[in-house]
């Protein structure tokens, strides 16, 4: 069999600055203040304001308070920084700083101290005193760009600390504090854009709030200090959010695209023969698309397309004669809601019969495998209650509520981040998740709750831990299987896992980083966001799966709740290549596939043309693709 190698790519917009490295990883700043000079800000009020390597140091006098205004003026806007002080210090940023008539200014005022970062819309005088302040309403919930009216939801904070199972098992992963920690460096980040304020201390989220440009409509932005002690600012840096990139396309040499439909109807597109023709056809969204030309979509069900900025589809479809009839059936599995069963018609022109066949799904993952080793695909999710089952139609009554079978205990679960692979090597299929693994039973799978093996699989990087299906195999050829998978559906970051065994039998894992944020060392030098869909497949022949993932381009609409939102939506093949001289014995090259198409919920790699090439294929905001492999040449030697 012939092989080729999937060289590395790195597009000029995904690289990280040199300049800009260690200040923020969330997102490439137009500038960083990094001298020690304050050329281009100036000093309002009380304070003493001075600069050296890189800090902008504030020293109160006598409980005054005063004002560091840079001079670039900007509507919507990123910043970030970090901070420290101590004692009764009060530290505050203002942003939109619009001139008045009368000499004063009106803006956005957001606190750093205080407990949940309050912001409010504030007007100074002249000489930056303070006039007014009135409390900000807090955004009514949901992902937006612009806050509707309405009022802020009811709850508590999330929980921080230490989350159990039922019995006791301590679950990785405790939701961490962004509370300000005194006498300690802290970070900060905004994003103001539109009419939404969003916040982030310690990397970690502290709500929105809205923020009426009739506020301050644009302007600079500013430190604000009080109270006592000195206050040491460092990495202060700052990009305009006016400007959206849009580059070049770009599609590998070593694929050619088709487009199947330009519109967004789905996240997660399967295969199957649905006609009987013996031809892999394409499902994608409401249509499916006969092979081997896959140019004319036939509808499932009613087509209604949906517009990226504003509304989801939070699903993933799978393909399998469920009804025992001899024809495929399409099953789609959406977060939030029952999944349906699509019955084939049997080549009939009409759309197709549907019929409810689980409750609820809680978890954004799911994945469809033979589980209990009956030759039968099973369905994978975790339900209403926070538990993880396996489910499968009774084959007298297909069409009616599936059977539900219990894997985990009810528990705090991630919504992300979803495995399934004999990991143990016992012959059996285990499930895993970002907070650890579960061992199928000797006996066989329908004997649940399966045994629960804590390990961290994620970390928390401003979001919720976990990320899209995560895959195993044996990624060093030690002969043990690996975990590879996306550390954040919605921030940063991909990772393996090599697997370790002790003369006792038990696993344990190191962790080997592929892709950080924008200020870590990545390979091929890539860097993008919300890895929120992948898979695995050995794409070039060498007996080797890699890992295939990329960008769910407005992955929460076009708002700025997750970092980079407007990065290029890229398609990565991420080539595992065994190298006894790195860590671990292994290493990931990536090739770009593509720049503006990216990934939904799921991917889906399938050979279609039966040529030993397997394909891509994607649905996401963008439209649907096939990207078609041009066939296998011969690895360059390492």
């Amino acid at each position: 069999m012939r092989k080729f190698i999937l060289k590395p790519f790195a597009a000029a917009a995904l690289l990280t600055p040199t300049l800009f490295a260690a200040v923020t990883g969330n997102f490439v700043p137009d500038a960083v203040f990094k001298g020690s000079s304050l050329t281009g800000w100036r000093s309002i009020g009380s304070v003493k304001w001075s600069a050296q390597n890189g800090e902008i140091i504030a020293a109160p006098e006598a409980r005054q308070s005063g004002w560091l205004m840079h001079e670039r003026t900007l509507q919507d806007v990123a910043l970030a920084a970090s901070w420290r002080c101590a004692g009764d210090c009060k530290v505050a940023v203002l942003l939109r700083a619009e001139t008045l008539p009368n000499g004063g200014m009106r803006g956005i005022l957001a606190s750093l101290t205080e407990p949940g970062t309050p912001s409010f819309r504030v007007t100074l005088d002249a000489a930056g005193n303070e006039l007014s302040r009135e409390r900000l309403r807090t955004g009514p919930g949901g992902v937006y760009r612009v806050a509707p009216d309405g009022p802020a939801p009811a709850g508590a904070a999330p929980a921080t600390g230490p989350v159990r199972t039922p019995d006791g098992t301590l679950i990785p992963l405790p939701r961490p504090s962004a509370d300000f920690r005194p006498s300690e460096w802290n970070t900060i980040e905004f994003a103001l854009d539109a009419n939404v304020l969003r916040t982030w201390r310690n990397n970690l989220s502290t709500g929105q709030t809205v923020a009426e440009e009739d506020f301050g409509r644009f302007g600079p932005f500013a430190l604000w200090v009080g109270g006592t002690g000195d206050v040491r600012f460092r990495d202060v840096a700052w990009r305009d959010l006016q400007p959206k990139p849009n580059s070049p396309e770009k599609v590998s040499s070593r694929f050619r695209k088709q487009s199947l439909s330009p519109f967004y109807y789905g996240w997660g597109p399967t295969v199957a023969d649905i006609n009987r023709d013996g031809v892999a056809d394409v499902v994608a969204g409401p249509f499916w698309y006969a092979g081997p030309s896959y140019t004319t979509a036939r509808e499932i069900y009613m087509a209604k397309t949906i517009n990226p900025s504003t509304d989801f589809y939070l699903g993933v479809q799978y393909a399998g004669d469920f009804n025992g009839d001899g024809w495929t059936d399409i099953l789609n599995v959406e977060f939030t809601k029952p999944s349906l069963l699509f019955i084939n018609p049997k080549g009939a022109s009409h759309r197709w019969e549907q019929h409810t066949i689980t409750g609820v799904l809680s978890s954004e993952m799911s994945l469809m495998r033979d589980v209990d080793g009956d030759g039968k695909p099973d369905l994978v999710y975790k339900d209403s209650q926070n538990q993880y089952v396996y489910v499968k139609p009774d084959p007298a009554k297909p069409t009616e509520m599936w059977q539900v079978h219990p894997i985990s205990e009810k528990a705090p679960w991630p919504n992300h981040g979803l495995g399934l692979g004999d990991l143990n090597g016992d012959g059996r299929i285990d499930m895993l998740n970002p907070v650890g693994w579960w061992e199928q039973p000797k006996n066989g799978a329908g004997e649940g709750p399966w045994k629960y093996h804590p390990w961290a699989f994620s970390d928390w990087n401003r979001t919720s831990p976990g990320g899209a299906e995560m895959a195993v195999y044996d990624v060093n050829g030690d002969g043990l299987k690996d975990v590879v998978t996306s550390l954040h559906a919605h921030g940063f970051g991909l990772a393996w896992f090599e697997q370790k065994k002790a003369a006792t039998g038990e696993l344990s894992f190191v962790q080997h980083d592929i892709m950080g944020d924008f200020t870590s060392k990545n390979a091929g030098r890539v860097t993008f966001t919300e890895p929120h869909g992948a898979t695995s497949a050995d794409m070039d022949g060498d007996g080797i799966p890699d890992f295939i993932t990329g960008k769910r381009n407005y992955s929460h609409h076009d708002s700025f709740i997750d970092p980079d939102p407007f990065g290029d939506p890229v398609l990565y093949v991420y080539r595992t290549v065994r190298n006894p001289k790195v860590p671990g014995g292994a290493e990931f090259v990536p090739e770009l596939i593509h720049n503006n198409s990216g990934v939904g919920s799921s991917v889906t790699v399938a050979d279609l043309n039966g040529d030993g090439a397997p394909e891509i294929i994607t649905s996401t905001k963008t439209g649907s693709f096939i990207f078609w492999n041009r066939g296998k040449a011969k690895p360059a030697a390492k």
